[in-house]
């Protein structure tokens, strides 16, 4: 299933995207919950009635609404840094070390933004730069998870841009406040269901800015399997349905091109991943707060 957040003349629901047309489920059963995490956390119950919706759902095109974040509010959205082979590879070509364990780090909730929505220049920096993802999203509550236990922990995937800002990424060893502005955790265009993609291990990841090829990579190329960094991060800590574990990014990035490319206002980054569909946000101008 593809299941999505949409608004649709002014009213917000949870949908089931087939083709070209979305299912509005939360008007078939009102009694659903309003919002993805909350549909993950009602477990296999939820699920069942999310089923039985779907059979007397009103369809309407998809170009008729507006999607938003799958997840709007996770409790957690973590990141993996070079977690791809293609990516440790142009760092250590520049004078780095790659970590020899995974290296994960906080993006704040705050970042979540929708996949068609502008993501901001900031005002502190003009470093900003892009991260094709894949985006595992958790599907139940696990502590000390093994690397087999995949398959029953993962709900599904989305498409991320893993948004940083190099400079203030270089502040701290966490690389937190370069990878938390807000915006700048762009997903979707919907979650897809783990049980849509018979290997995730081999997914086409690609990244555009302006239209020219930027990343062009694989899962294939991951360090680490899905299933080993859900073992790392539930040795510490319970993970919890709708979790966000952002997975890394291929070589491209605008980082190590020479000279550096990094994204200005005006210009459009575009990230499809085979099987899970495409974002695409436009870069603005950080806008004055109230």
């Amino acid at each position: 299933m593809k299941l999505a957040a949409f608004t649709r003349r002014g009213a917000a629901g949870i949908g089931l995207v087939e083709g070209a047309e979305i299912a509005d489920l939360s008007a078939a059963d009102p009694r659903l919950p309003g919002d993805l995490r909350t549909l993950l956390e009602g477990g296999e119950e939820a699920r069942d009635a999310l089923s039985a919706a779907a059979l007397r759902a009103r369809r309407h095109p998809l170009a008729e609404v507006r999607l938003q974040a799958p997840i709007a509010a996770p409790r957690k959205f973590l990141g993996l840094g070079l977690a791809y082979r293609s990516h440790a590879a142009e760092v250590v070509r520049r004078g780095r070390t790659v970590p020899a364990h995974q290296n994960w780090f906080n993006k704040q909730v705050t970042a979540v933004n929708g996949p068609y929505d502008p993501i901001h220049m900031p005002r502190v920096s003009a470093q900003l730069d892009y991260e094709g993802e894949v985006a595992v999203v958790i599907g139940r509550r696990v502590r000390h998870a093994r690397k087999s236990d995949a398959a029953g922990v993962i709900a599904g995937f989305m498409v991320c841009n893993d948004v940083s800002v190099r400079d203030w990424q270089q502040r701290a060893p966490t690389a937190t406040l370069g990878k938390s502005f807000d915006t700048h955790g762009p997903i979707g265009p919907w979650l897809t269901t783990a049980d849509e993609i018979a290997d995730p291990h081999n997914l086409r990841l690609r990244t555009w800015v302006d239209g020219a090829l930027r990343q062009d990579g694989s899962t294939a190329e991951l360090i680490y399997a899905f299933g080993e960094m859900i073992e790392e991060l539930s040795t510490v800590f319970t993970l919890e349905p709708g979790d966000i574990l952002t997975t890394g990014t291929p070589s491209g990035v605008g980082q190590y091109m020479d000279p550096p490319q990094w994204l200005s206002v005006g210009q459009t980054v575009r990230v499809e991943v085979d099987g899970l569909g495409h974002i695409e946000n436009t870069v603005i101008a950080e806008p004055d707060q109230a």
